[in-house]
């Protein structure tokens, strides 16, 4: 019996001490730093030198500065704080955050990112200027267009992922809506118009498959990038990264796409008023050779674009990398880029068939039966050698 009440205390105070220390371990953990971003302004810089990175040979600027914040709850309070992040100058506005550790209390501020609103919002007006003089009433609609486009990206894209919903399928219909919503605004509702919607709508359908497919087929994470993974553990794991990952590809080809599918509508719409008697099939064969070279023109933006977008790690991996192009290509960053170029390239080139295929359909009527025979035949004996190229 003696036995029986020693073993039961023992198993009691094991369990209390372990459930205490849950609950510590819990409460230490869950509490996270609270940070706050605020504005600030450098009021005077009490020393500044130039250190070396430990570590590195890099040298880089070490402040000690004494700024006011100038706005939230602690306005007009001063402190002084080292900065060895970004040279500031006296009286230079910028954002600093400001930390409190969730496990003493302690305060501390750093540097984070210089006051550039001013400037960002200068070179938004001078855009708009540019394309309200040069661009006319056409612009002004584009500008429209695109505002009604980050609209639905910023309140219905975004808010749609972050709720827990497919990322693809959420990005192709915000793509359908700013199909639709950028082509009526720019261009009216015409026949036009409606092909190059219906056209644009195809190929994003196609393309997202495509690129479903491909990024299993290639056996893509989605975790190529910091944000991704950052994004990964800030959501708790409830954004479908690899679906967010085809929703960028789709994104990304809707500003070449666009181009493309109005291009293909107006010149079948063109091509149908200066010869309405031209058959259907004649009329798409001279269409898609207009596609052709515009083709060729879109798929190297879009390439370009992309690796521009992606220079400085093309020459981090270019300078660090010890291994050849192939083992940097097979890595999931750059596969990730390949990927996404190809997809977005292949859903291009199928814009210009499918567009103006559609384009045909409902724009171009069959030929009059009173027609000119003579002039039909010359008109169909051209369109048989425009495409041919004589040397001299």
């Amino acid at each position: 019996m003696y036995s029986a009440k020693r073993i039961f205390l023992v198993v009691c105070f094991m369990g209390f001490f372990v459930s205490g220390a849950g609950m510590v371990y819990a409460q230490s953990e869950l509490v996270p730093d609270q940070s706050t971003l605020m504005k600030a302004r450098v009021l005077n810089i009490e020393k500044e030198e130039t250190k070396e990175i430990p570590g590195t040979d890099t040298k880089t600027t070490f402040q000690t500065i004494k700024v006011q914040i100038l706005d939230g709850a602690e306005k007009g309070k001063e402190v002084t704080i080292d900065n060895d992040y970004l040279n500031l100058e006296k009286g230079e506005v910028f954002y600093l955050t400001h930390t409190v550790s969730s496990l003493d209390d302690v305060e501390y501020y750093t540097v984070n990112d210089p006051y550039r609103l001013p400037q960002v919002l200068f070179l938004v007006g001078l855009f708009v200027v540019a394309v309200c003089i040069f661009g006319g009433k056409q612009g002004m609609r584009g500008l429209a267009s695109l505002v009604g486009s980050f609209a639905l990206i910023f309140f219905v894209l975004l808010p749609g992922i972050m709720h827990g919903y497919s990322p693809l399928l959420v990005t192709v219909g915000v793509s359908s809506l700013i199909i639709v919503l950028g082509s009526y605004v720019t261009h009216g509702f015409t026949r036009a118009t409606s092909s190059a919607v219906l056209g644009m709508i195809a190929t994003v359908s196609v393309t997202g498959l495509l690129a479903y497919w491909s990024v299993h087929f290639t056996r893509l994470s989605g975790f190529g990038s910091e944000e991704a993974v950052y994004l990964n553990l800030n959501s708790r794991g409830s954004i479908d990264i690899l679906g967010l990952l085809l929703g960028g590809i789709i994104i990304g080809l809707l500003g070449v796409l666009y181009d493309a599918a109005i291009g293909q509508a107006v010149s079948v719409e063109e091509l149908t008023k200066i010869a309405p008697h031209v058959s259907r099939k004649k009329i798409y064969q001279r269409a898609l050779r207009i596609g052709r070279e515009h083709i060729g023109a879109l798929v190297n933006t879009l390439a370009i674009a992309y690796v521009g977008a992606s220079l400085p790690l093309l020459l981090l991996f270019y300078k660090t990398s010890s291994g050849g192009i192939a083992q940097i290509a097979n890595t999931e960053i750059f596969s990730t880029e390949i990927v996404r170029i190809m997809i977005g390239s292949i859903g291009l080139v199928l814009a210009v068939p499918i567009t103006t295929l559609v384009s045909v359909v409902m724009l171009v009527k069959k030929p009059a039966q009173a027609a000119d025979s003579l002039e039909i035949s010359k008109e169909n004996e051209a369109l048989k050698h425009a495409g041919h190229s004589h040397k001299h």
